[in-house]
């Protein structure tokens, strides 16, 4: 860290674009940039004395993709980037060590965390996602590791084929199942992580549109100046710098589904424009004289009680409502521990999938040990936190030893729920149904009886003769009280 205060960051990049908006977005959290264009620079830069005092490095990943070459391996004179890696972690073991790359392969990332990276960011690069990783990185958290991995790993799951038997969790799913079969809109809410955009392929899928595409657009993730462009498209001349025609995401999406992620960062002169698209079923691409009729389900997404934003005028209140026809809330990792073990299992298998990577067990210790984590970064930090473990894990299960940041927040002791290091209380595999009502009075037995046959269709993936014979009840029976309890059988 400098004298002033400033945390010190070295960017290994030869794109003065690219430098320019790194440097600016990381002046936001206080952080100040020096460059290197090349290897031989950056080691030289170690010897400075800015050098002494880095906080962090990110380094672009010029090396081809999918690469698996030792780790002090040069392309035909020229250090490739785990080579640097490895010597930069040589020269200074404890300087977290950040790739930047457009190459999204999970090949890509397992060569560079071999050689000793400490995360992995995909351009385009979105702002919240560097402060977070940097964020991540001095505070020697596994918050923020690898959070763009969900990128690389395709989460294109059924409603039957996700991973969760918790009862808010599947009442959540199930409202999502029946709004899958018809074109309103759907607005999902949650924190970062929990799987929003896992629940709005679900619902394309289940729907009669899925044989048409699902458009993903991240509202958090546009300049303000492109995202009517980039949703609405514009004609050749339509604005400075347009020299040719662009077509939008909504006609990209036309027949289908268009997911618009952290909806709640969208401006509001944008907002008006979506407005009167789902109220039209037109566009108006920028530039042009006519408007072009588009057949598009959308589907928003975000990690803000949108309902607040309106109420600070931050949302537009009408375009909440539009959007908020059937409101699905996912709730976070912490208030369904008993779900860890299953989605461990689940996402080690995927993980194992992936170039350059094995089928893993893991033991119960481990499980333990995650169970008892509180999770801020939800199913996208423990999928993150698995995959780094399953590419440095040397034997044929994961074990407690596997997750050291993990059992050094377990250690710390709890921060506080939602915090950088929260520790649960709840035992992993626990009862996932509530007896107590808020001010301390026991729940209706009706309602504790339909959060059981949740969680029974949950946890046996719907299959309904499973299900009434774990609860001792006939299949009749059962179907009787999913009408008069108001059970969805997909819930």
């Amino acid at each position: 860290m400098t004298r002033n205060g400033q945390r010190l960051l070295l960017l290994i990049d030869d794109e003065p674009a690219q430098r320019r908006l790194v440097a600016a977005l990381a002046a936001r959290a206080g952080w100040r940039a020096i460059f290197a264009a090349e290897a031989e620079q950056a080691i030289a830069t170690l010897g400075t004395q800015d050098g002494m005092q880095l906080d962090a490095v990110l380094l672009d990943y010029w090396a081809a993709a999918g690469e698996e070459e030792d780790a002090d391996a040069t392309d035909g004179g020229k250090m490739t980037a785990p080579g640097l890696i490895a010597e930069l972690r040589m020269r200074r073991p404890a300087l977290p060590i950040l790739m930047l790359t457009a190459n999204g392969s999970v090949a890509a990332a397992v060569s560079a965390m071999r050689a000793g990276a400490t995360d992995f960011l995909v351009k385009p690069l979105a702002p919240d996602r560097l402060l977070a990783a940097l964020e991540a990185a001095v505070a020697d958290t596994a918050a923020g590791e690898l959070r763009p991995l969900t990128e690389k790993i395709p989460a294109l799951l059924a409603f039957n084929e996700i991973v969760g038997s918790a009862p808010e969790f599947r009442a959540a799913l199930a409202i999502a199942a029946k709004a899958a079969r018809a074109r309103i809109p759907v607005l999902v809410e949650g924190e970062s992580g929990v799987g929003k955009e896992v629940v709005a392929e679900a619902i394309h899928a289940a729907s009669p549109r899925a044989k048409k595409p699902m458009v993903a657009v991240n509202c958090g993730a546009l300049p303000p100046n492109l995202i009517e462009s980039e949703l609405f498209g514009h004609e050749k001349g339509a604005f400075t710098g347009a020299f040719e025609r662009k077509i939008g995401r909504f006609v990209d999406a036309d027949g289908g589904t268009l997911f618009l992620d952290e909806i709640g960062e969208m401006p509001l002169d944008s907002q008006v424009k979506l407005l009167g698209v789902l109220q039209s079923g037109e566009i108006l691409p920028l530039g042009a004289r006519h408007p072009r009729a588009v057949d598009v389900r959308v589907i928003a997404a975000t990690d803000k009680k949108l309902i607040e934003e309106v109420e600070a005028g931050r949302f537009r209140e009408d375009l909440y409502y539009r959007l908020n026809v059937v409101p699905v809330t996912i709730p976070p990792l912490r208030e369904r521990a008993g779900d860890i073990p299953a989605l461990t299992r689940h996402l080690l298998a995927r993980i194992a999938q992936q170039p350059g990577l094995r089928p893993l067990g893991v033991t119960d210790d481990a499980l333990q040990l995650l169970g008892g984590y509180g999770w801020p970064g939800n199913v996208r930090q423990l999928q993150n936190v698995l995959f780094r473990a399953a590419v440095l894990c040397e034997g044929a299960a994961l074990t407690r030893a596997d997750f050291p940041q993990i059992a050094a927040a377990a250690v710390r002791g709890p921060a506080g729920i939602g915090g950088a290091v929260g520790v649960m209380t709840v035992p992993p595999g626990g009862g996932g149904v509530t007896l107590f009502r808020p001010d301390g009075n026991m729940r209706a037995l009706e309602e504790i009886e339909a959060d059981v046959i949740r969680l029974a269709i949950g946890h046996y993936r719907g299959r309904m003769t499973e299900v009434a014979r774990r609860l001792g009840i006939g299949r009749s029976t059962l179907y009787r009280k999913l009408g008069e309890l108001g059970i969805d059988n997909a819930a």
